[in-house]
């Protein structure tokens, strides 16, 4: 009886085993077409431009091994620093705009009132719509005799003034993206359990301090990825630069952002060692932007 009973434990045991192997095939059976296509379609080109930045490239392909000559070269560029100043200050002044007008507008339609559906729509409206529509829409609107200088009396050409063109372009891709942070914000403030509101309201807790000594705290998550969307989608700056500049990034370059002198740099003047490198710079930095958020939030997880 023994030696049965020890037969079939063993039997149980292996059979047991059989399914935890059939289980893990099938879940890695489930991976292995997202990792595929990961690997080819972003770790491969990561990889592919980090060897060319090694090289001078051209249109026909490998030219000369540089080693670190094209970052040697982009340390020592004139327009590449022009152009990593402004992407730096667009992002400091854009991310801020982002946050807090995608945390206010999620503030207001998280609250029960009439015509919430609408107000959720509205706000994220914005967000859908394609930029280059928006881009040629602001263009007529911010001209010298557009829409926003007959409203306020002036006859400025908010695009085509050194002295503005950066900061119009932070105002409209703020308004742009604000819906998106919105409905991040909204899905965190939705995760807030509602037992510690009735615990403030129980207290007499005013509705401001509500908000920074229980709302905002327990925001920290959607902050940290709110935070990291901003920055990445701020430094990756293109599209509505390209548009109002013409792709020159001018007036004299106060509009060339990293990856509009990337662009310039491979297409128009066929460096591509070059700009694989300026791209490679761009990924690092992103990299620390990140590790500083991850820092500055500490854990992403809900408290």
């Amino acid at each position: 009886m023994t030696t049965m009973a020890t037969s079939l434990r063993e039997r149980r045991a292996d059979s047991a085993g059989r399914a935890r192997m059939r289980e893990a095939f099938v879940g890695y059976g489930f991976v292995a077409l997202p990792m595929a296509i990961f690997g080819i379609f972003f770790l491969y080109p990561i990889g592919y431009a980090i060897y060319i930045s090694f090289f001078k490239w051209g249109i026909y392909g490998k030219i000369a091994s540089i080693g670190t000559g094209n970052y040697r070269y982009l340390f020592h560029d004139h327009v590449f620093g022009i152009a990593l100043k402004n992407t730096l200050l667009f992002t400091i002044a854009v991310v801020p705009l982002q946050m807090a007008l995608g945390l206010a507008m999620a503030i207001v339609v998280n609250q029960k009132i009439r015509g919430r559906g609408f107000f959720r729509s509205a706000f994220y409206f914005p967000s859908l719509t394609s930029s280059a529509a928006i881009s040629a829409i602001a263009i007529f609107v911010l001209n010298a005799d557009g829409l926003l200088n007959k409203i306020i009396g002036g006859h400025t050409a908010w695009f085509e003034n050194e002295s503005t063109a950066l900061w119009s372009i932070v105002g409209l891709n703020g308004w742009t993206t604000a819906g998106t942070m919105m409905l991040f914000y909204l899905a965190a403030l939705q995760a807030i359990p509602t037992d510690v509101y009735e615990a403030a309201a129980i207290d007499n807790t005013g509705t401001w301090r509500t908000f920074w000594k229980i709302t905002f705290p327990l925001l920290k998550p959607g902050h940290f990825f709110v935070a990291v969307v901003s920055v990445i989608g701020a430094m990756k700056i293109f599209d509505q630069a390209f548009i109002i500049s013409h792709g020159t990034g001018g007036p004299n370059n106060s509009t060339m952002f990293m990856v509009l002198y990337l662009y310039r740099t491979a297409i128009y003047d066929a460096h591509f060692g070059r700009a694989a490198a300026m791209g490679v710079l761009l990924l690092l930095i992103i990299m620390v932007f990140t590790l500083i958020q991850r820092f500055a939030f500490g854990r992403p997880e809900v408290q």
